[in-house]
């Protein structure tokens, strides 16, 4: 048995009928859509087309099901990403960790997303991506160059993976789990 069917089958056994919504969000490149695919069905590919737009897709075992919007993190999707990170139960927002140049952006586009009133209070789970590749930052590196520390009005947490390599996939599933349970 599979560390996925691990998790939900723990999931059933707390939860008659459970829905978690997450919004998955990043710059463009930085692994978003690979992560669905690691964490719905266990498997990595070389080459993912780039989201156009947004995905929603639903991961259903059973009687949980999680809500994954994969947002698009082209310039021209970012201003679509509040209406979709309302109401949700945890923003996942994904960094590429070997790409330095684009951390700087990425970090302005989270903080400006934050600063939304109607996000406030919403966990948030920023994952380090592509540690896999040489160069990528370490997480202390990732946590000061994302600012993280400045962030106090809700939980936040920082995670280090390869989606390649599922590296602290089982982590990110964990805190996950613990996420769905606080919606009523």
């Amino acid at each position: 048995m599979g560390l996925w069917e691990a998790f939900l089958n723990w999931l059933r056994s707390l939860f008659f009928k459970q829905e978690m919504e997450l919004s998955l969000i990043g710059l463009q490149n930085a692994g978003k859509t690979s992560l669905v695919n690691v964490v719905a069905t266990g498997g990595y590919s070389e080459d993912m087309i780039p989201t156009v737009g947004f995905n929603m897709k639903k991961v259903t075992k059973g009687n949980v099901t999680i809500k994954l919007w994969d947002l698009g993190g082209q310039p021209r999707f970012r201003s679509m990403w509040e209406r979709y990170c309302r109401a949700v139960s945890a923003i996942v927002y994904v960094v590429d960790a070997a790409d330095p140049d684009n951390v700087k952006i990425s970090s302005s586009e989270l903080h400006d997303l934050l600063s939304k009133p109607s996000l406030s209070g919403i966990p948030l789970l920023v994952l380090g991506n592509k540690i896999d590749k040489p160069g990528a930052l370490s997480k202390q590196a990732l946590t000061d160059q994302m600012d993280l520390k400045s962030i106090t009005d809700r939980e936040v947490c920082c995670f280090m993976i390869s989606c390649k390599n599922s590296t602290n996939i089982d982590s990110v599933i964990d805190w996950l789990v613990k996420h769905s349970k606080s919606k009523s």
